[in-house]
């Protein structure tokens, strides 16, 4: 690598390893997990949210990894892979609705119901995790521009806060609807609680986040400490 190119990926790793895919694959899949997920309405008491809420977070931590080791660049194509996978699924369920039933198929009905649910949350979701993820890596490399690799915690921490803000409200605005939480003391209930209780899990998992960053940038050829 020419001197060049070190002081241009300073900070960053350069995608062509096999944990960047890798790290993308994971993300796809957990964002599409989650939208799946999130078509039901859980209550705990009082509490309200979706069921996206078991695995949702951990987009957040993955991205955090990929906006600290490869930059905002990176993270962005993992981010708009993500929006595209989420999108096609949306496009071949609502083909498979239309394809004509099997004699003896019994669940039309209930299958377009279902498709239904996940295309309205997909449109929540697409929206809210486009804007969230985009401010949140955005945030992260900033942060690092000029704390360089010291302070990960603050860039993860705060990064968390404002993305996952954005994130909510973006979606909790187009799905508490489609959920069943119509109301405005539902819709802010829900809202709260999902960036709170986001905010809360990325909090606990930032060791873990701080461990498999320690990991990849270690073993990541290409990486190249910011100073």
């Amino acid at each position: 690598m020419t001197s060049t190119q070190e002081h241009e990926h300073r900070g960053t790793a350069i995608i062509g390893s096999a944990y960047y895919p890798t790290l993308v694959a994971v993300f796809t899949a957990l964002v599409l997990i989650s939208n799946v997920a999130a078509t039901k309405g859980v209550a705990f008491g009082p509490l309200l949210t979706d069921g996206g809420f078991i695995v949702f977070p951990l987009t957040y931590v993955i991205g955090d990894v990929l906006s600290e080791v490869y930059g905002f660049k990176a993270a962005s194509r993992a981010i708009l892979i993500g929006f595209a996978m989420q999108a096609l699924a949306v496009v071949v369920l609502w083909t498979t609705v239309r394809l004509p039933a099997a004699p003896d198929y019994a669940n039309q009905d209930a299958l377009a119901t279902t498709v239904e649910s996940i295309t309205g949350l997909a449109a929540a979701g697409l929206a809210g995790f486009l804007s969230g993820q985009l401010v949140n890596a955005a945030i992260v490399v900033m942060i690092k521009q000029r704390t360089k690799e010291r302070h990960l915690w603050a860039r993860l921490l705060g990064s968390t806060v404002v993305g996952q803000f954005a994130d909510t409200l973006v979606f909790c605005a187009i799905a508490a609807p489609i959920i069943g939480f119509g109301n405005m003391g539902s819709f802010a209930v829900y809202a709260a609680i999902g960036w709170i209780y986001k905010t809360v899990i990325e909090a606990v998992l930032l060791p873990v986040t701080y461990r498999v960053i320690a990991v990849i940038k270690r073993r990541e050829p290409t990486y190249q400490l910011a100073v």
